[in-house]
């Protein structure tokens, strides 16, 4: 196995707090005791990994969650000779607390099993560990350490309901697009509207149906296909509608009509 380990940061939202992300394989490398300021939540994708952890040993497989609190000391090594491999990011503790009732969650079982939770976290952990971008991080990070408090810790889950729900969503829909450049975080929106992040992507998602980041990205493919069509060039319009790069355009564009902004730029040419 060919020993890596990468870190990179995700910002969530504009302006946002940072949120570390690691990916890491390892054959032989063993870690020295130590401890993290905040919540270390890994996902194991391959061999497994045994965590001196609370006076006991972990053993990781693959699609296990791993959860260790903020504070507490612990170690890591491969536990066979094919060596481990996950994927964790460091999460404050309010981030896991938006959602629940009662102070800071508490695991009492750090190993879980979670085949759902585990395959979403691996999922927004590898696309934005490449595109860290900071509306769909703040979008996804949040929601799914929230569920891993909601489902998982001591702490007892706050009501789902918001009231108001669909005022709530359109409110955040005509932020989004009416500064669809620079958008603004989903904690400062929450705090115009009284509310906290989870009931902001709450009430959105139950009225959209999707998170405020990929309803934005839809907007932005909308506004896109009429400046291709206006001639402009996919690299062009990129900034124009507020993507990254031309790649994010690309991405979402392929997600959204199932063609590269280039080729839909040029069927539409052809056809006029």
């Amino acid at each position: 196995m060919r020993e890596e380990a990468r870190w990179t940061r995700a910002t969530l939202g504009r302006d946002g707090r940072p949120l570390d992300l690691l990916t890491a394989r390892f054959d032989k490398h063993r870690y020295a005791p130590h401890a993290h300021d905040e919540f270390t939540i890994g996902v194991c994708v391959g061999g497994s990994e045994v965590i001196d952890y609370r006076g006991g040993h972990i053993r990781t497989g693959p699609g296990s969650i791993v959860v260790l609190g903020p504070g507490e000391m612990h170690t890591g090594g491969p536990a066979a000779s094919d060596g481990y491999a996950y994927l964790a990011l460091y999460a404050e503790p309010a981030l896991l607390t938006d959602g629940t009732l009662g102070g800071l969650p508490h695991f009492r079982e750090p190993l879980l099993d979670d085949p759902e939770l585990a395959a979403a976290l691996r999922t927004a952990h590898t696309e934005l560990s490449a595109c860290p971008d900071p509306l769909e991080a703040e979008s996804r990070f949040p929601w799914l350490l929230t569920a891993l408090a909601r489902r998982h810790s001591t702490a007892r889950p706050a009501c789902d309901t918001v009231p108001g729900a669909a005022h709530i969503a359109h409110a955040v829909r005509d932020r989004l697009a009416d500064e669809l450049q620079a958008p603004p975080s989903l904690a400062s929106l929450a705090a115009d509207l009284g509310l906290s992040r989870y009931q902001l992507l709450r009430a959105f998602r139950t009225t959209m149906g999707i998170p405020p980041y990929a309803w934005l990205a839809q907007h932005r493919v909308h506004r896109a296909r009429g400046l291709l069509e206006s001639g402009l060039r996919p690299a062009e319009v990129a900034s124009l509608v507020g993507f990254a790069d031309q790649a994010h355009l690309t991405r979402w564009f392929r997600r959204v009509l199932g063609v590269t902004p280039a080729a839909y730029r040029a069927g539409v040419s052809a056809r006029a």
